[in-house]
């Protein structure tokens, strides 16, 4: 109720004018392109494919690696905060600035993925650890190497929720793979914004098909079995990269992403400067941001309690598998495809963002909450219909909901700041016009504001999850 009542107060502040425009003609193109699609050359759609997951792949081998040794650490608050710092700043983000030094390179594809994949699999891996027995770690004889210890005992117990995670992991690995080319890497994003830009809808939907038979099979393709040689050709894939410059790499840390006054000694200006860009820019960007995402998450909870019913089969019987389908196409589309789409219906203003964050988020978590609900222990007299849902499904599936809300509410702040290239006035507005005029120091800043931002919303979300939890074990001893 509170977040609730926190997206009604936000409300007034975030300009959701409806400009009603005519967009109908131009509904009409993309509706006709979906059903036509066109694509002339096999050849150039073949390659961003292989890219995609060429990206992906090699992002996500690098990620796993690096996430899996930082969990073992992950309890000393050093680690936590370094962690909790890359993977507050989104992929975009991270290829903006990796291709200051890199370019349009295949180290910034990858580097600008598996740096917050390495933050986020640290968390969760180390959060799945915690979750198993120590039961059959205290019966192993003293003396036996760690390591030993680790893959015997707690990786054996937790090694089906990490690779249920990792498909997971893959599948938002691609749609970042695929973000990655609206900033101009030659991935199916790529040609995806420059169909839409050119109004060429028929090449656009024809690679949206592409995008959503990948998701759909990825249980199929992806066998655990060949992960180790799609691995090993994904490297070989990769486009190829120009030498790296260690003198503009130098440069950019030690220069550019300074302001000036800091630069020649002047400390006093330098504090000046700081000051100006906080009041100016910074915090009336992040209290936007943040606004725009608690009324995202309020409408992704309404979204989720009415759209997960359709994909579960104790509530819909077989047509789940088109409740399904359904869910997999509106998770799996981009938030800025979302968004461009209702900028076409309603106008220019926050609520395109708005819609799109609700809708691709309370997808993924309806397709989630859908498959808890199918596993759920029902009586044989249990009510059906509306009451179901209403009395038996809700009230036993709230808490675990809300807990998967707020952690997309993480991913909601970020994703917002990133719609801010649609016209926003959001961090992201503000950091993509720092990059546009090349002032690194801007941006450096912005972008460092968006990581506390994140890791702030992330010990909210923490701390009313443990609240949760408390409720629970505390309901669950009273009955």
């Amino acid at each position: 109720m509170l977040f609730a009542a926190l997206a009604l107060v936000s409300l007034p502040f975030l300009d959701i004018e409806l400009h009603r425009p005519d967009p109908w003609q131009e509904l009409g193109r993309i509706g006709l392109g979906l059903l036509q699609p066109r694509w002339d050359d096999a050849a150039s759609l073949a390659q961003a494919v292989l890219y995609t997951l060429a990206f992906a792949f090699c992002a996500v081998t690098l990620a796993v690696a690096a996430g899996g040794v930082l969990a073992l650490f992950y309890h000393r608050w050093p680690v936590r905060v370094a962690c909790a710092a890359t993977r507050a700043v989104h992929e975009l983000f991270w290829g903006l600035l990796f291709m200051q030094f890199f370019g349009l390179s295949a180290l910034t594809g990858v580097l600008a993925i598996a740096l917050p994949f390495s933050g986020i699999f640290a968390r969760v891996f180390a959060d799945i650890f915690a979750e198993q027995s120590t039961l059959p770690r205290q019966v192993i004889a003293p003396g036996r190497v760690s390591l030993s210890a680790l893959c015997y005992t707690t990786l054996a117990q937790a090694w089906p929720q990490l690779t249920s995670y990792l498909r997971y992991r893959f599948e938002c690995a691609l749609r970042s793979s695929a973000i990655l080319g609206f900033i101009g890497l030659p991935t199916v994003g790529f040609h995806l914004e420059s169909a839409f830009r050119q109004g060429d809808y028929a090449e656009a939907a024809c690679l949206l098909w592409v995008f959503y038979v990948m998701i759909a099979t990825l249980r199929w393709w992806l066998d655990r079995r060949l992960i180790p040689l799609y691995c090993l050709i994904a490297f070989f894939v990769l486009p190829p990269s120009p030498p790296v410059s260690v003198s503009l790499l130098g440069e950019f840390v030690t220069r550019d992403i300074w302001p000036l006054a800091l630069r020649e000694g002047d400390y006093i200006g330098a504090l000046a400067w700081y000051a100006q860009e906080v009041t100016r820019v910074v915090l009336p960007a992040a209290a936007y941001t943040v606004m725009l995402s608690l009324v995202a998450l309020a409408a992704a909870g309404v979204v989720v309690l009415f759209l997960f019913p359709i994909a579960s089969r104790v509530c819909v019987g077989r047509l789940a598998i088109a409740g399904h389908a359904l869910l997999v196409f509106v998770r799996s589309t981009p938030e800025l495809l979302l968004a461009f789409v209702f900028l076409l219906l309603v106008g220019p203003s926050a609520l395109p963002a708005i819609l799109a964050l609700a809708i691709h988020n309370g997808g993924l978590v309806s397709y989630l909450t859908a498959r808890e609900a199918d596993r759920l222990p029902l009586r044989a007299d249990h009510a059906h219909g509306i009451n179901l849902w209403a009395y038996e499904l809700v009230p036993r599936l709230f808490p675990r909901m809300f807990a998967l809300l707020l952690y997309r509410w993480e991913v909601m702040m970020r994703e917002s700041a990133i719609l801010g290239i649609l016209g926003v006035a959001t961090l992201g507005f503000y950091v993509d016009s720092a990059f546009a005029q090349f002032r690194m120091d801007r941006a450096f800043l912005l972008i460092a504001a968006t990581a506390l931002l994140n890791i702030a919303a992330d010990a909210v979300s923490q701390r009313v999850n443990r609240g949760l939890r408390f409720e629970a074990d505390a309901l669950a001893r009273d009955c």
